[in-house]
């Protein structure tokens, strides 16, 4: 390499411009079932290590595996919501490899049988500082057996092996490489973890390992016909990291092509500190994992009558909710898409409107003062102390013009959130808060503050409209906030 050659950081936005990236993601999401895939020991995160394991598990001769009927049901429901064709009939395989946390030396896992093939997942994502859409196509989702965990004590010569998640049940989803941009596969990955949410088959929770993803990446000149050499980096798990490990990659993938380099087809880590991958490995081929169908477990054969059981016990799915929030609900598409991030938000919405026929108005609380309180206290709508009927009661207390929507908003609902039990029309009655629509002691109020500021009202009535402003709020300030706004301004008007 010469002296001047490009470094990763020298790789310019228009030179990167005139590249094409290219990614394909490998995403690996753990099942919450109660067992793991071919054993009954249990499969829960966070226990002491090595408690979680039996005969099976740390591959004692002589123990032959089961399937999880469970396991098998929640890559269907996928499947399902991914438009996938579901296998029949399908199999199990070994993918031979030697590696610590493998006790039996070969992983079960499916090869040329996947139990979902085809589908994919629809994505909108900002570009351009514009919205776009797009299908990310899958090639297939399979089922495996997840590897232990290795544990290194920083000394660099020692490595500790926990065999909890050994044979924890797992869906790898293999996509085509239809990404373009890291804000493509951000949002990619970003509608998984919501989708197997809304299914109930996975937490997603990244941090803990429960969903990650092994990242291919490759570079091409606008317009070239061949895809570039792939490099994958290994088990990313944030969206954000995997965004900057996509961005690093392309620009030194770039400069190195630029500069008459080979790109070697290896698997890379990513550092986290130096924002940086780092070469680990040359990528295996599939021919060294030797694949074979497991002599130990017969084939899987999917009747149409489960087929059919788990596709009526499927809940609705984000895409289809959003739809029905915007033509059942009138409110707006933007509306539907934050309503629709969580499965739970999404219900609290339905039953707030089953409540009210405002809904736009229950949109509005659910994006304003709802999520205001939720991000201030860390949490989800399941933990939001006012029940959907109290809050549908308070909307109606506010639209029906009983009180007005800063009497709600400022005084109720923090007294709603303090005492949950309470119904808002008890609490604005007890706390005399209810609008006063009453003309004539409104009319003597006005009255007042009319005498009380001459100088504004000949001010007003030469042509400084704006002063209206200051006598509305000064009555409702006479009236504790308690006054009808729209009544006060036409006996002001009426008046000056």
């Amino acid at each position: 390499m010469s002296q001047t050659a490009i470094q990763p950081a020298d790789v310019t936005d228009e030179l990167l411009a005139t590249y094409e990236t290219v990614i394909g993601l490998e995403v690996h999401c753990q099942l919450q079932t109660e067992s793991k895939l071919f054993t009954r020991d249990f499969n829960i995160f966070g226990t002491e290590p090595n408690t979680n394991i039996g005969p099976l598990t740390i591959a004692l001769p002589g123990t032959l595996p089961k399937v999880n009927k469970k396991a098998v049901e929640y890559a269907i429901r996928l499947g399902i919501a991914c438009g996938c064709s579901i296998s029949k009939r399908t199999i199990f395989d070994r993918k031979n490899y030697f590696y610590p946390d493998l006790p039996k030396g070969y992983q079960i896992s499916q090869d040329k049988k996947p139990i979902c093939e085809q589908g994919g997942v629809h994505i909108s994502f900002k570009h351009d500082g514009k919205f776009t859409e797009k299908t990310i196509r899958f090639h297939h989702i399979h089922l495996e057996e997840d590897a232990g965990k290795s544990v290194h004590d920083g000394s660099h010569t020692e490595t500790m092996l926990d065999y909890n998640r050994a044979g924890t049940p797992l869906l790898e989803m293999v996509s085509e490489p239809d990404l373009r941009s890291a804000e493509e596969t951000g949002a990619f990955v970003t509608e998984i973890r919501r989708l197997v949410r809304y299914l109930g088959i996975s937490d997603g929770n990244m941090e803990e390992g429960s969903l990650r993803a092994d990242v291919n990446v490759s570079v091409r000149k606008h317009g070239a016909a061949q895809y570039g050499t792939k490099v994958e980096i290994k088990n990313m798990n944030s969206i954000r990291n995997m965004m900057r490990a996509i961005a690093f990659e392309e620009r030194r993938q770039i400069a190195m092509l630029e500069n008459g380099e080979t790109i070697q087809q290896e698997t890379r880590m990513f550092d986290v500190d130096s924002g940086q991958t780092y070469g680990m490995r040359v990528k295996e081929t599939m021919n060294d994992y030797r694949y074979f169908p497991d002599p130990d477990l017969s084939p899987v054969v999917v009747s149409d009558e489960w087929l059919e059981s788990i596709q009526a016990s499927m809940p609705a799915l984000p895409h289809e909710l959003r739809e029905k929030f915007v033509t059942q609900y009138g409110i707006p598409a933007y509306d539907a898409a934050v309503l629709t991030d969580t499965r739970e938000l999404a219900e609290y919405f339905e039953a707030v409107c089953a409540q009210t026929t405002h809904f736009k108005a229950a949109s509005n609380w659910l994006m304003g003062p709802v999520k205001s309180y939720l991000n201030d206290h860390h949490g989800d709508i399941a933990h939001f102390p006012i029940s959907a009927q109290h809050l549908a009661d308070l909307i109606e207390l506010n639209e029906s013009g009983a009180v007005s929507h800063s009497v709600a908003a400022q005084k109720i609902f923090p007294v709603m959130l303090a005492e949950p039990e309470r119904a808002p029309s008890e609490i604005a009655e007890s706390n005399n808060w209810l609008q006063n629509s009453n003309t004539n002691e409104l009319e003597t109020l006005v009255n007042e503050v009319i005498g009380a500021m001459p100088d504004k009202v000949a001010a007003y009535r030469k042509g400084k409209k704006g002063l209206m402003g200051l006598f509305v709020g000064e009555v409702m300030k006479k009236s504790n906030g308690t006054a009808d706004p729209k009544l006060v301004n036409q006996l002001l008007a009426q008046k000056l």
